[in-house]
């Protein structure tokens, strides 16, 4: 099994690193393009749910292993959270482009963690 992780502020100018950083990362996976733009998009998604729950930072964990895994921490204390319908719209899309999610609260019933998989 192969890892890589990167740290990063999350912050909407971030993001497009991150999202080449994954396109690389599938690629080295020998995923196709349809499931790489489909990993980017939960990699993205990850973020936005945390940031909206008041994290900072988040550090993305990238394994290969018969396929992509993929875990994205929010790092530090969370901070003010945001209420906000757009987290459902996220967990959806999650849940119809990988084939497992799983989600890690912290004592204030906010999302710390994100998991997923895909082959």
């Amino acid at each position: 099994m192969e890892t890589f992780a990167i740290e990063c502020p999350l912050e909407n100018e971030y993001f497009t690193t991150v999202r080449l950083t994954t396109g690389g990362v599938c690629s080295l996976a020998g995923l196709d393009v349809d499931i790489s733009e489909d990993c980017k998009v939960c990699v993205t998604e990850s973020l936005l749910i945390l940031k909206r729950n008041g994290y900072a930072r988040a550090k993305i964990e990238y394994a290969i292993e018969k396929g992509l895994s993929c875990k994205v921490c929010g790092v530090g204390t969370a901070q003010k959270a945001e209420d906000s319908v757009e987290d459902e719209i996220s967990r959806a899309l999650l849940s119809a482009l990988v084939n497992e999610v799983e989600y890690v609260e912290n004592e204030c019933g906010k999302v710390k963690q994100i998991a997923f998989k895909t082959e």
